[in-house]
């Protein structure tokens, strides 16, 4: 019998794609390539990350696709429809990097109402106390209200987070979500979450109607020193309404990890506005969190092995 054939089009972490090169004719090369063509057709298992995209167009050319694994959490870059019709499995890593991310999004929300600087020199006594006196003032999360939209996954380890620090924790989801699993939250309406919160932190899936969840009317609810960070999607976000917000309010920041569109180009309406934090998509980039999301290669042999994926896509969208 024939070795199987799987390519690889993004990094994986060294551990995972040793461990499926033992198993597997292992193709390591980019979805453009010249390499990739020659190997799409044979290929029963393909590995992507975020940027390729995994379309009808793609299909076509790999009749012997049996599986597509995604080596991290969201699935948009995956037509799942598409390969469901083709009998095709798609698995990914949903647990991969909550933790990771819930850390980050933890550090960009104490940043925000603790900031500070490093200083490089001496100073005198007097200088010294008059640099102490006009350092800017922070806020203790333990007195914010700290509102979550959307209590999923990372959400419910927020609210966790948050609520061990004192914090009153509001959220609003879709969802009915059962009191043990809230760790303390309170269920708001949306205009409440959007009205009351010190603290906004977005969490929600990716579900097209998602899309410009936080538009200028969301805004408008906003309170004029809200600190607003994003590690969910950058589409959920008018980002053109967030500048005009922000520069409307120079007490408010946002911290945002993640854009639409990704790379974004000069003409990113946030790159101009001083109370804007940008980040280039690093809220997953530990290294414990890599690892686990590159394992995703197991449920992708198991699925070419014929045996049940131990992390099939879901029907709905991922938090």
């Amino acid at each position: 019998m024939a070795t199987p054939t799987v390519i690889q089009t993004e990094h994986l972490e060294k551990e995972a794609v040793d461990w499926l090169a033992a198993r597997c004719n292992l193709v390591a090369c980019n979805s453009e390539s010249d390499e990739f063509a020659s190997h799409i057709g044979e290929a029963q298992g393909l590995v992507v990350r975020t940027y390729t995209q995994v379309d009808q167009a793609l299909l076509d050319r790999a009749p012997n696709l049996k599986v597509v694994g995604r080596a991290g959490v969201a699935l948009e870059n995956i037509d799942i429809p598409a390969c469901r019709a083709r009998s095709i499995e798609v698995v990914h890593s949903p647990t991969a990097n909550t933790q990771a991310v819930v850390e980050y999004a933890t550090a960009l929300i104490l940043d925000a109402l603790r900031p500070r600087s490093t200083v490089d020199r001496g100073f005198a006594v007097e200088e010294w106390k008059t640099l102490r006196d006009t350092y800017p003032m922070g806020r203790q999360l333990s007195e914010q209200v700290l509102g979550i939209y959307g209590l999923g996954r990372i959400g419910k380890r927020i609210a966790q987070v948050a609520g061990a620090i004192d914090a009153r924790v509001i959220y609003c989801d879709l969802l009915d979500i059962e009191p043990a699993l809230r760790h303390g939250a309170e269920p708001v309406d949306r205009e409440t979450l959007l009205h009351e919160s010190d603290v906004l932190t977005i969490h929600v899936d990716s579900r097209p109607s998602n899309r410009h969840l936080i538009d200028a009317a969301a805004m408008s609810l906003l309170k004029a020193n809200v600190v607003f960070v994003n590690t969910s999607r950058g589409f959920v976000v008018d980002s053109a309404a967030l500048a005009g917000f922000l520069q409307r309010n120079d007490a408010a920041t946002a911290h945002l990890d993640v854009h639409d569109p990704e790379p974004f180009g000069d003409d990113y309406p946030l790159l101009a506005v001083e109370n804007a934090h940008v980040y280039p998509h690093i809220a997953a980039r530990t290294e414990t969190a890599l690892l686990n999301m590159s394992w995703v290669v197991k449920d992708v042999w198991a699925v070419i092995e014929g045996r049940s994926p131990e992390h099939p896509a879901p029907s709905l969208p991922v938090q």
